[in-house]
């Protein structure tokens, strides 16, 4: 993989275009790492004016997609990006002649458009999934990963996920020292854990009257054992009643529900304390790291332990 092109679309976010340049853009020879070509493709090589009126000037026409060792398609500043057909016709034949293509962000929206993503599987922005999804019930949008490899193509989370995705894409044709060595230069990781989760706002979820002071009473005991029994009898309904009501209005089990706020209290705790893990875990209910450090995983996508590290402000 030599041969780099990025599609400049109409509405091309500058920072995801900077992030394609920095990585195969920038000649490196000088300390041992592979040379790249980059090409800018647009159509009828028009120039792109991008955010702050910065003006991108192509170098080829789309018609050089096709003849690339990857194809990387930017994001969009305002998201999605316009499906213009030219777009969509120079990313098929790409295809069609087995160019990997790659869509940093947004621009999963126009793979998607291309009918590049029929079958597999994609992700792009956690703000961005359900839109992906709506408009495209043929793909299997994931909510999570920093970045997917399905096949020849490759989709991306938000903004810095980029970087991530291009880093891979380095680290998978010419080796984990060149990735590694790019993103030294870059100062930034050569491999990020965990995905997306971990940077989705925590929200409180709207709940009937009714189960507001269950709830609330909940959360006031985190860090002791609680049974749905109990939790029904404080509403003064069966247990049966109870769950019933409460998936209704949460969409989610009491169980899973607690398990839920049990992993957001240890965020919190994580961010804001310099607790141990162990009692971070002891005080969110979860009694031990080994539990804690399940559910936190299946939730945020990553460790208590790489979690603070990143977001602590303690």
């Amino acid at each position: 993989m030599r041969t780099v092109a990025v599609l400049l679309h109409a509405d091309t976010r500058l920072f995801d275009f900077a992030v394609v340049h920095e990585v195969f853009g920038v000649d490196r020879r000088q300390h041992g790492l592979p040379p790249f070509t980059l090409r800018r493709c647009a159509h009828r090589r028009r120039p792109v004016v991008a955010e702050a009126g910065t003006e991108i000037r192509p170098t080829h026409d789309l018609d050089a997609l096709a003849t690339a060792d990857l194809v990387i398609v930017p994001g969009s500043e305002p998201a999605p990006p316009p499906t213009a057909a030219h777009d969509l016709e120079a990313l098929e034949t790409a295809a069609a002649a087995g160019v990997p293509i790659a869509a940093l962000c947004s621009g999963a929206f126009l793979l998607a458009a291309a009918g590049l993503l029929d079958g597999r599987r994609a992700t792009t922005h956690w703000a961005l999934v359900p839109e992906l999804a709506g408009r495209n019930p043929a793909v299997h949008v994931v909510n999570g990963p920093l970045w997917i490899e399905d096949g020849p193509v490759f989709t991306s989370a938000g903004t810095a996920a980029g970087i991530d995705l291009c880093l891979h894409l380095v680290r998978a044709a010419h080796g984990a020292a060149a990735a590694a060595d790019i993103a030294r230069r870059m100062v930034t990781p050569p491999h990020r854990d965990g995905g997306q989760a971990q940077y989705v706002p925590r929200a409180i979820e709207p709940v009937p009257d009714e189960l507001a002071p269950v709830l609330e009473w909940a959360r006031r005991r985190l860090d002791r054992p609680l049974t749905v029994g109990e939790m029904a009898r404080r509403a003064h309904l069966s247990e049966r009643t109870f769950a019933r009501r409460f998936l209704a209005a949460t969409g989610a089990t009491p169980l899973r529900w607690l398990h839920h706020q049990r992993v957001q209290y240890a965020q919190e705790l994580l961010e804001r304390t310099d607790l141990p893990v162990d009692e971070v875990a002891r005080r969110a209910g979860f009694g031990t790291t080994p539990i804690l450090r399940r559910h936190f995983g299946r939730d945020v996508g990553t460790t208590p332990t790489a979690y603070r590290q990143r977001f602590s402000s303690a």
